[in-house]
């Protein structure tokens, strides 16, 4: 081992082989001290590299690390294509031909940084000025978007028997994100929602609002899901998991008008303008689209005045109305179809008037008991 000058370039070159594998390239360095240093640590890297490479037997470039992880399970998440821009935006980041093994938790803290200095993204053409104005990503958008990405990344790469010698520290790089907020929806608020609301769109919403579904669970709801006869919708939500929802008579009363307006989607709109290029020709009914749903929630609520509601918050105030009707968590998560009750516990303040009465209830019984004891003395 030992570097060399070349005469294109004013910096020291190494070039050594470990293993039957070949490494070399610029060090970076004008002095053969330095160069010699850099050299070390590449050989370091290299007898890392080698030793897990030859356990997992295939390639630990980010790129390819992906591409398995894609093929084996990404592919089939519950928004896959939200997975693939993540991937995407990583390998990106650090380059194709970065070995996974390099990264370390120093590099790791970096990509948190740059993502965090991004700002959130908006559909259509705008100004430089305009994309400047726009807010920076959320804490909650950095840890799903990059620092949980690469972390699973690893992860895959260790089912491989990939042995990291420097992995970071997830624990330490994961941002600190606020508590979920309940929004329920007033009376007025909805009143209001109501008089903005297009006819074509308005069984859609009042599907939302009367089954706490999420809007992907909502927009892609096929007949072949929803069974009349035995009263039930049964379909695979978030993660992949069995979801069964009651048609109470409020749900029959809106999906069961829509039968025929399509042969396989539950819910449709009325194209307003024609578009050769999309095939859709004003007047006619086309199955509803996730894209669609959410631009005709914004149209609604700017129509309607509503301020500070999302389309998530109606799957909150579907939560909170439930709970405060029955009192019972177990069956408010089975409803919002929660794999652990902590997610359902964001709603228990919505007892909290219920827990007032029974202590006020107490206190007036013990009230009572001690003038009884009086009496008697």
């Amino acid at each position: 081992m030992s570097v060399y000058r070349d005469k294109r370039s004013p910096y020291y070159q190494f070039d050594f082989q470990h293993e039957g594998h070949r490494f070399h390239g610029s060090t970076k360095c004008t002095s053969r001290r330095d160069a010699e240093k850099f050299e070390a640590a590449e050989l370091e890297k290299a007898k890392a590299l080698v030793k897990a490479t030859q356990r997992s037997k295939a390639s630990l470039t980010i790129d390819d690390v992906a591409d398995r992880l894609w093929k084996d399970s990404a592919q089939y998440d519950s928004e896959p294509k939200a997975t693939e821009t993540n991937l995407a935006r990583l390998i990106e980041y650090f380059g194709k031909e970065k070995q996974l093994t390099e990264i370390d938790h120093k590099a790791a803290k970096e990509l948190v940084a740059w993502r965090r200095g991004q700002r959130v993204s908006r559909r259509g053409m705008r100004t430089k000025e305009a994309e400047q104005a726009l807010p920076l990503v959320s804490n909650a958008t950095v840890n799903r978007s990059a620092t949980k990405v690469l972390q699973r990344l690893f992860t895959f790469a260790k089912a491989e028997k990939v042995v990291f010698e420097n992995e970071p520290d997830w624990g330490k790089l994961l941002l600190a994100e606020p508590e979920e907020r309940v929004r329920e929806l007033k009376s007025e608020e909805a009143n209001a929602l109501d008089d903005a609301m297009r006819l074509d769109f308005a069984p859609f919403f009042d599907f939302v609002r009367a089954s706490g579904m999420r809007l992907k669970e909502c927009v892609t709801l096929r007949w072949s899901e929803v069974d009349f006869g035995t009263k039930q919708i049964v379909r695979l939500g978030k993660g992949r998991r069995r979801v069964v929802f009651p048609i109470t008579a409020a749900v029959r009363e809106i999906l069961f008008p829509l039968r025929e307006q399509h042969p396989e989607f539950c819910f449709t709109y009325v194209a307003v303008y024609g578009n050769k290029r999309l095939g859709r020709v004003r007047g006619q009914r086309y199955p509803l689209t996730y894209t669609g749903a959410k631009t005709a929630w914004q149209r609604l609520r700017a129509g309607s005045g509503l301020k500070d509601f999302r389309f998530h918050d109606f799957r909150h105030d579907f939560g909170t109305k439930l709970l405060r009707d029955s009192g019972n968590l177990k069956l408010v998560q089975k409803a919002l179809n929660h794999r652990d009750i902590k997610s359902t516990l964001r709603y228990a303040h919505v007892l909290d008037e219920d827990v007032a009465v029974a202590v006020e209830r107490l206190a007036e019984s013990r009230k009572k008991s001690r003038s009884k004891f009086r009496e008697a003395g």
